[in-house]
């Protein structure tokens, strides 16, 4: 079973406009239309069982409609994320919110939330979300609609590491997208799960990201695509490609995101 810990996607009456904008800004060709049932298609073709989708809250009031959302596409084969925003004025209550909806963590992204990865104001949301036992996937490194953007950098992370007890934390990217030599020397070996999305199709060395491997926890690497900013198929066939053992692949793959996950 492979399970993708990093996709999106968007409701049917939304889609269309928000794949428009996102692909103008990152310049990048989506592999499908940003519909649930695209996503599905998609992981059909990959052979992949689940996914989580993660959604992100640009503005305050999003929230709640994002939560109604996750609860609408959640499924045996979706796992959604839902999102709070820094401005929330509510921010216990919503997180609160969100565990007791069976909801099992958010996303949050520096550059389309305005914040940077280790500002003080954030601690509280961070402290809230490990208090409910909940997942916290992080947008990490440049971003490819942001590329000079270092709100997300891996220094900033790795203050964040550590520092709240009993917070999972989900670096996407591989830790830290295009920022990968400054993973393999500041944060792997952290107590932080990696997700795999748009490394091996970006990077410029795969020995880098073979070095992140051999250093990094194999119980906290997990198989990620970004989809549908990146091809599902495609990247289950670069993780295949990978000269490592097949134990490794099946961790990455399923076991690692069935436990954080708890399915």
């Amino acid at each position: 079973m492979i399970i993708d810990i990093h996709t999106h996607a968007f409701p049917d009456n939304l889609a269309g406009e928000a794949m428009n904008k996102l692909a103008y800004s990152s310049k990048v060709k989506p592999s499908f239309d940003g519909s649930i049932s695209g996503l599905l298609s998609s992981m059909d073709r990959a052979g992949i069982e689940k996914a989580a989708v993660l959604n992100i809250a640009t503005k305050p009031e999003q929230v709640f409609n994002i939560i109604k959302w996750c609860l609408k596409i959640k499924s045996d084969r979706i796992v959604p994320f839902a999102s709070v925003h820094p401005d929330n004025g509510d921010i216990k209550d919503l997180i609160k919110r969100i565990k007791g909806e069976g909801l099992l963590g958010i996303k949050l992204h520096p550059m389309y939330q305005d914040f940077y990865l280790d500002d003080d104001k954030m601690f509280f949301i961070y402290e809230e979300v490990a208090v409910n036992g909940l997942i916290l996937i992080f947008h990490t490194g440049l971003d490819i609609a942001f590329r000079s953007d270092r709100r997300a950098e891996v220094k900033r992370l790795k203050r964040v590491i550590g520092k709240i007890p009993g917070l999972k934390i989900v670096a996407t990217h591989t830790g830290s997208w295009q920022m990968w030599n400054d993973v393999l020397s500041e944060i792997a070996g952290l107590d932080v799960w990696l997700e795999t999305s748009m490394t091996l199709k970006y990077i410029e060395d795969k020995k880098i990201f073979l070095e992140i491997l051999k250093k990094h926890s194999p119980d906290r690497i997990m198989f990620g695509t970004d989809a549908p900013w990146s091809d599902q198929k495609e990247e289950v066939e670069l993780i295949n490609d990978l000269d490592i053992s097949n134990e490794l692949k099946y961790r990455i793959f399923s076991e690692n995101a069935q436990k954080l996950l708890s399915l």
